[in-house]
């Protein structure tokens, strides 16, 4: 089997399983480049029982996105030779429930298009058949839209989209590095979404919006405060 990236539709089905049977079983939680999103960050720390300023300090790399200049958080790898998931054990991922967005989704890949003039998102999904992977092997055979339905990846996908626009913006509008001060926020409100809420509670960083108790406490929901944080900070850097 060749790897194949395999244009797909919402009813088209695809075979695969991943299970402690399936001989590769682990496999791709070695050779990791697994790059974070912030509702990724979230679920971790949550799970973890984490601060998000621990989980970052503990489990995360930082860098600069080449091309957009934002910060970017990659996990960090347990073991650097191997470059093997902190999470993975012999029984498999013990953070399963909360794992990232992107082990939820393959074996399929979601990109997606946006109308400048409506601002209307079109989906595009791909299937991945990776040689290596003996998934495809298994004779278990699901519907795209009941894989996605089922791995839980629709919050995943709504909240990457308000991120990716974010960036769409910061292409168009400020291409090249951004300012100390932008990269700060940015850190913060995508990634370090607790050190966002104390900047909000305890530093009064949203005083001027003049929020009411009730959207004001709204935002002790983690899911509610980073929704609401990407939307702020959309309009505050661009």
């Amino acid at each position: 089997m060749n790897d194949e990236i395999t244009p797909v539709c919402l009813d088209d089905t695809f075979s695969f399983s991943c299970t402690k049977e399936v001989p590769c079983f682990n496999e791709c939680c070695r050779d990791l480049n697994q790059f974070l999103t912030p509702y990724d960050i979230l679920r971790l720390k949550t799970n973890l029982g984490m601060t998000s300023t621990e989980f970052l300090k503990t489990y995360t790399l930082s860098h600069t996105g080449p091309e957009s200049g934002l910060p970017v958080i990659t996990l960090k790898p347990v073991e650097q030779k191997e470059l093997i998931c902190p999470f993975v054990t012999a029984d498999g991922c013990r953070v399963y429930k909360d794992r990232p967005g992107s082990c939820r989704t393959y074996p399929l890949a979601r990109l997606i298009s946006r109308s400048r003039e409506t601002g209307q998102i079109t989906e595009h999904w791909a299937l991945i058949t990776e040689s290596h992977c003996q998934g495809f092997r298994q004779n278990k055979k699901m519907v795209i839209r009941d894989w996605i339905q089922t791995q839980e990846m629709l919050i995943y996908n709504e909240i990457n989209d308000l991120l990716m626009e974010i960036i769409s913006l910061k292409n168009q509008r400020k291409p090249g590095p951004m300012d100390i001060k932008s990269r700060h926020l940015f850190h913060m409100v995508c990634y370090d979404l607790d050190n966002f809420k104390d900047h909000i509670f305890e530093k009064g960083l949203l005083d001027g919006l003049n929020l009411d108790s009730d959207q004001l406490e709204s935002l002790q929901d983690d899911t509610a405060l980073l929704r609401f944080g990407l939307e702020w900070l959309k309009g505050r850097l661009y």
